[in-house]
């Protein structure tokens, strides 16, 4: 055969769908050969050569950017962040109820935890200026601004309220700056939880109506652990029910956010987070029922029941930022849901037209 014999159609003298085998071609066994219909389409014998592409990653690179955040950095901001919000909730109650051997040291240890939070904030900015010029402007859009301007109105709260209980001047004052202090603890012990949904991190977003109550509940065992290792065990009642809310809060809370996660869930169950978040969540139950069992006699026992829980709350912020990075450097935690999610909104049927229309 020369290169004269080769035309367009294939060798000359041979019809490919007519005169080759079945199956060699586009189509397996069939009416048609493996041979196309008129307008494209493939008869009722045909058969794919290659299965349909389960696309699960981009040549298994990630798909979206890990946060460039440092575990130190963030996750202790988280921790202390809560530590100082919640409990600047419990320095007033303990204020407000004549314990004020409490309500001083939690006041004392609310400004050392959001001085803290904010170094660790400043410490991963890199430069103490961009946390001022996040106070150029306000942008209730934006959780990281609206989050800048509480630390700046807490702190300075926080820290009057703290100034007057050690030194015991201006009482009037320091009453007021300790309940600015307690109406702005919820927010700033949880907008970091709304800081960290906000991002396409696939652990944290997919869990953004769960993750500020859960890391609301931590930052209650916290403080409760606090109040618990600060405080006479005379004065520690309202501590150890608030460690028992907080824990049966923390269980309930995690669960909930692991069954709407999905199969990204994984993350919160698996490698270093999940040994974490498992430790957190043992270290928070044992701490709340020695707190429950110290009955306010104790002094060893609700001593080490606060520090479990304050730990407990320490793996929870580091567990819950390690699913996130792990989520986010596995292709297939992005990939996979939106696909799900994808596939249900085209397999859910439109509402009916006489449902639309207005009556």
């Amino acid at each position: 055969m020369t290169g004269s014999d080769v035309t367009r159609e294939g060798p000359e003298g041979e019809r490919p769908g007519r005169d080759a085998a079945p199956g060699m071609l586009r189509g397996g066994p069939g009416a048609d050969g493996g041979r196309r219909r008129k307008g494209g389409r493939r008869g009722r014998g045909e058969q794919l050569m290659a299965p349909p592409a389960d696309f699960t990653s981009y040549y298994g690179r990630p798909v979206i950017k890990a946060p460039a955040w440092r575990a130190r950095d963030i996750a202790g901001y988280f921790f202390l962040g809560g530590l100082a919000g919640a409990g600047s909730v419990l320095a007033a109650g303990a204020h407000a109820t004549g314990r004020t051997t409490t309500a001083t040291a939690m006041k004392i240890s609310s400004l050392a935890a959001v001085s803290l939070s904010t170094a660790a904030l400043v410490n991963d900015l890199g430069r103490p200026d961009r946390f001022a010029n996040m106070l150029r402007v306000v942008k209730p859009t934006s959780p990281m601004s609206v989050g800048s301007w509480l630390l700046a109105a807490y702190g300075p709260a926080a820290g009057a309220a703290a100034a007057s209980a050690v030194t015991g001047r201006l009482p009037r004052a320091g009453a007021a700056a300790t309940g600015a202090a307690a109406l702005l603890g919820p927010a700033v012990a949880t907008y970091t939880a709304v800081l960290a949904a906000d991002t396409a991190v696939p652990a944290w977003h997919g869990a953004h109506r769960e993750l500020p109550y859960l890391f609301a509940a931590s930052a209650t065992a916290a403080a409760a652990g606090m109040a618990l290792v600060v405080g006479p065990v005379r004065e520690t009642a309202p501590a150890r029910c608030a460690a028992v809310l907080a824990a049966v809060a923390d269980s309930a809370v995690h669960k909930a956010a692991e069954e709407r996660l999905g199969m990204v869930a994984e993350t919160y169950r698996t490698g270093r987070a999940g040994k974490l978040l498992r430790t957190a969540r043992a270290l928070t139950a044992l701490g709340a029922a020695g707190g429950a069992l110290s009955g306010g006699r104790a002094r060893p026992l609700a001593a080490a029941s606060g520090l479990a829980l304050l730990a407990g709350s320490v793996c929870t912020r580091f567990g819950i930022f390690a699913a996130g990075i792990a989520s986010a450097e596995d292709p297939k935690y992005t990939v996979v849901p939106q696909r799900a999610a994808k596939e249900a909104r085209r397999t859910t049927p439109a509402p009916s037209a006489e449902r639309t229309q207005p009556t």
